[in-house]
C-alpha cells in the first residue's frame, strides 16, 4: 500500500478536520435541543502519543449524561497488541469521533455513534494498512416503531448515497455486533448501521470512505434529534424509570464485556475517563428480572431477541412522510 508521506498527511488532515467540525456541529444541535445543559470541554494529552477533546454534558433538561469526543492518538505496536488484537506492524495511528447520550426521560432512547480511521506503518515509516469503520445504534427503553423506522430510513438514505448495498449489509452487521451473548443473544437495542475494517479498493479510496462517514454522521441530526423533540416532554412513572435503569445495566454489560472499541482503548493505554464516558450515570442490576407479560417492557424485549426489518413493515408509508418533513426542516 505505497503512498508518499504528503498524501498520507493530506488524508489524515482531511479526516481530522471532519471530526472536529462534526463535533462542534453535534454539540451545538444537542445544546439547542436540551435548552439547559452545556458541553464542557476536557482536552487531554495521551502519554504514548496524541490526545483528544472530551466534551461532556450532565444534568440537562433532556440529557442526564452524554459525551461527544474526538481523538487523534498514535504509538508503537506492542507485543500485547500483536497477540491480543492481531496487529502486525511497527506503529499505529487512530482518529475518530464518538458520541453517547443517556437521556433522563425513559421515553427518549440512548444513542451511540462512532466513526474512525486507523493506519498502520512499517518499520521504515511507510503505510502498511489503512481502514475505516463506524456506525450508530439506537437503544430505546420503550418502543415507538415510528422512531425506529425513521432512524433506519435516514441511515439507509445516507448509505445509499455511496452504495445501495451498504445499508442492508451494515444493518445486519449491527444487529449481530451489539449483542449480549451471555444473555442468550439479547441485542443492546434496535440496531442501526455498523461497518468495520473497510480498506481502500478500486473505486473506493479514502475519500469515498470519508464521504460515507460524513453522510452517516450528518444523519444523526435527521434521525435522532426529531425523536428527542417528540419524546422529551412525555410523562413517566417511577416504575418506568426503574425499567430504564435495568436496561442501562445491560448497556454497561455490553460495553465492558464485548465492545471492541472499549477493549482496544483500554489495552492501548487510552484515557480511561474518555473511554468510559459511555457508561450511564445510574443503573440497576436486579436478580433474574423479567418484565410483566404483555407489557410495554415485554414488547421491547421481544424485539431485542428478534431483530426487525424496520423498513418493510406496515408503518413504513406514514413514516416516510414524516422523514420527508424532517428533511425539509
Amino acid at each position: 500500500m505505497e503512498q508518499d508521506s504528503s498524501n498520507i498527511n493530506t488524508i489524515k488532515n482531511a479526516w481530522i478536520k471532519f471530526i472536529h467540525g462534526m463535533q462542534d456541529k453535534l454539540c451545538d444541535a444537542l445544546e439547542a435541543e436540551d435548552g439547559k445543559g452545556k458541553f464542557e470541554s476536557d482536552k487531554w494529552v495521551r502519554a504514548g502519543g496524541g490526545g483528544g477533546d472530551t466534551r461532556i454534558i450532565t444534568n440537562g433538561n433532556v440529557f442526564e449524561k452524554g459525551g461527544v469526543n474526538t481523538s487523534v492518538v498514535y504509538g508503537e505496536v506492542t507485543d500485547m497488541m500483536r497477540q491480543q488484537l492481531g496487529i502486525d506492524a511497527a506503529e499505529w495511528w487512530a482518529s475518530g469521533i464518538s458520541l453517547v447520550l443517556h437521556p433522563g426521560n425513559p421515553m427518549v432512547p440512548t444513542i451511540h455513534l462512532n466513526y474512525r480511521m486507523f493506519e498502520l506503518y512499517n518499520s521504515d515509516g511507510s503505510l502498511a494498512d489503512r481502514w475505516f469503520g463506524g456506525g450508530t445504534d439506537l437503544t430505546p427503553y420503550y418502543l415507538f416503531e415510528e422512531d425506529a423506522i425513521n432512524f433506519h430510513l435516514q441511515h439507509k438514505q445516507a448509505c445509499d448515497l455511496s452504495d445501495s448495498e451498504f445499508y442492508p449489509a451494515f444493518k445486519t452487521t449491527c444487529d449481530n455486533y451489539f449483542v449480549n451473548t451471555h444473555r442468550g443473544n439479547e441485542r443492546r437495542g434496535i440496531g442501526g448501521i455498523f461497518y468495520d475494517h473497510k480498506n481502500e479498493t478500486e473505486g473506493k479510496n479514502a475519500s469515498f470512505w470519508m464521504e460515507l462517514a460524513k453522510n452517516c454522521a450528518e444523519s444523526f441530526l435527521l434521525s435522532y434529534i426529531p425523536i428527542v423533540n417528540k419524546r422529551k416532554d412525555f410523562s413517566f412513572t417511577p416504575g418506568q424509570k426503574t425499567w430504564q435503569e435495568i436496561r442501562r445495566g445491560r448497556y454497561v454489560e455490553f460495553n465492558l464485556l464485548h465492545d471492541r472499541g472499549t477493549i482496544f482503548g483500554l489495552k492501548t493505554n487510552g484515557r480511561t475517563e474518555s473511554i468510559l464516558m459511555s457508561l450511564p450515570p445510574t443503573v440497576r442490576f436486579e436478580y433474574d428480572h423479567h418484565p410483566e407479560k404483555n407489557s410495554e417492557e415485554e414488547k421491547l424485549i421481544k424485539v431485542l431477541f428478534q431483530p426487525k426489518d424496520w423498513l418493510n413493515i406496515d408503518e413504513k408509508s406514514d413514516n416516510e412522510a414524516w422523514a420527508k418533513s424532517v428533511n425539509t426542516c
